[in-house]
């Protein structure tokens, strides 16, 4: 179709201000959903774009984070548009349809999923943890000084500084285990949470309560009770843990989701010490008692130790704490890191390790590929390092 193009009269003020962004294919379904409706209501869609100085800015839907890369076009595109009043630019005697020509781009933007920056997390709340010694007034403090005081760090500025998806975030805080009290963000200390696992496993012994189906309320006041803990962190904890129905007042327990952190607990208390398998394994089962002890497995800590013989030959195993958040979020540095603690890898046990860094087993693999070097032998695949590290 043949068109009579024209200048728009502000073309000098609009260059530079059109943007194309080609969207992959599962947020092209969300704009032709939000577009759609159903009666008068169109389904809800809402994008944003994050970004602090300093910091490469990425666009977040309601559950994922993608990447903003510039791509350059091999053939310029104009943003041209029919023109605001056609007695502007009139049509020739052909009557062939007005365009106005607003920018020239050669460049658009391109999308990739990406891992949601969540790391920043552990700086912006360093020194913020919550333990045990608090003071037990969370409940009575005033929210608008909690605001207004500058040490402290809100779910809002979370929202405002973390380049996460509202469902990334909020994943990101159960999983960190931070506590929001009065909306203020505070990380629970390692060695309380692993107290109130215990006061819970207790309570439920005690008054013999099944684990299915627990009274919220009875619970509560039996840990605000005997151990002094609120319930804004009882509630908050429970919640990391399973299930709550707010309707029926009742919380169904993770068993795994417990018994995996009372044995974090029993890791991180012995810290850069090894510990003998078999030991770990028996305090691990005392901790939550013989109902839950069937549930007690080593894959349950993957991706939070490394093992290996006591001795060349010996058949004694000893554990080590060797977390996958202490590791550094850069590909480049989380292999060399790991390539420094052990100089050769298992298939196996290396993966672990890279759940963190990349968003799904195919970039993980692209990872192995640059920065590891792949045997294989009787025992199976072995990756070593592609650079050579002095350590």
């Amino acid at each position: 179709m043949n068109h009579d193009l024209y200048f728009s009269a502000h073309s000098i003020a609009e260059q530079g201000s059109y943007k194309l962004m080609e969207l992959p294919p599962e947020l092209c379904m969300l704009v032709e959903a939000s577009l759609s409706s159903e009666g008068d209501r169109p389904s809800p869609s809402s994008f944003c774009i994050k970004g602090q100085p300093g910091e490469d800015a990425v666009l977040c839907t309601q559950d994922k984070t993608y990447t903003i890369r510039t791509v350059s076009l091999s053939n310029s595109i104009l943003v041209v548009t029919s023109p605001p009043d056609p007695d502007v630019f009139p049509g020739d005697d052909n009557s062939l349809p007005n365009l106005v020509i607003h920018d020239q781009l050669s460049e658009i933007l391109e999308l990739t999923q990406a891992i949601p920056k969540l790391h920043k997390l552990n700086t912006l709340l360093k020194g913020k943890e919550y333990g045990e010694d608090e003071e037990d007034n969370e409940n009575d403090m005033n929210v608008e000084q909690a605001y207004d005081d500058p040490k402290n760090f809100t779910y809002a500025d979370a929202r405002a500084m973390i380049q996460a998806s509202e469902t990334e975030l909020n994943r990101g805080l159960r999983e960190r285990r931070i506590l929001r009290i009065n909306e203020n963000l505070r990380p629970i200390s390692s060695a309380y949470l692993t107290k109130i696992i215990q006061f819970i496993l207790n309570t439920l012994a005690a008054l013999s309560l099944n684990h299915e189906s627990i009274p919220i309320e009875q619970v509560c006041t039996t840990l605000a009770d005997e151990h002094d803990v609120p319930r804004i962190v009882s509630v908050q904890v429970m919640g990391w843990f399973g299930e709550i129905s707010e309707l029926e007042g009742k919380w169904k327990m993770d068993v795994v989701a417990v018994v995996r952190e009372a044995g974090l607990g029993i890791l991180k208390d012995a810290k850069d010490k090894s510990m003998n398998k078999d030991d770990l394994i028996s305090s691990w089962k005392d901790s939550i008692g013989d109902k839950f002890a069937s549930s007690v497995s080593l894959d349950l800590l993957v991706g939070n130790y490394i093992i290996a013989p006591a001795s060349p030959y010996s058949n004694r195993q000893l554990i080590k704490y060797f977390p996958i958040s202490h590791l550094p979020v850069d590909p480049a540095q989380r292999f060399s890191d790991l390539f420094l603690t052990r100089s050769k890898w298992k298939n196996e046990d290396i993966v672990p390790f890279l759940s963190d860094i990349a968003v799904n087993s195919k970039e993980r693999d692209k990872m192995l590929l640059k920065y590891a070097r792949a045997t294989t032998d009787v025992d199976g695949v072995w990756f070593t390092s592609r650079a050579q590290y002095n350590g």
